[in-house]
């Protein structure tokens, strides 16, 4: 069965990122928190271009270069689906390119390490 569209992607106008680009990093964080396992039937492209109200091309885009990784398989009927035997990456390595956006710009503004580690932890306590 598929999964509910409207609850499993967004897509933020407003940011740099593309749009096939954002759904691809979702697509990453589901699988790495165990929200979408191997067998997971994706919503189809139609859906999601829908739901969204993005060009469906967009979100074939994201399917198909998501399937070149080897995270999403095509079963013929069936649609797009997680791969079997996916070996997700860590949670980790899904912020990594956040952290190495903001330590580029840490650098470009001259701040020492140690000041961008406390504000980073200042950050992480906050949310809590």
């Amino acid at each position: 069965m598929a999964m509910h569209t409207a609850a499993l992607f967004s897509i933020a106008t407003g940011s740099s990122d593309p749009i096939y680009r954002q759904l691809i990093e979702q697509v990453r964080r589901l699988i790495a928190a165990g929200v979408l396992k191997p067998g997971d039937v994706l919503p189809s492209v139609r859906d999601v271009a829908l739901a969204l109200a993005v060009n469906p091309m967009t979100v074939s885009k994201a399917y198909n270069m998501l399937e070149t990784e080897g995270l999403l398989s095509r079963a013929r009927g069936v649609g797009m689906l997680v791969a079997e035997g996916n070996k997700p990456q860590g949670r980790e390595n899904l912020l990594r390119p956040a952290l190495e956006r903001a330590a580029a710009e840490a650098r470009q503004l001259e701040l020492d390490p140690d000041t961008v580690l406390q504000l980073f932890a200042k950050i992480l306590g906050e949310t809590k």
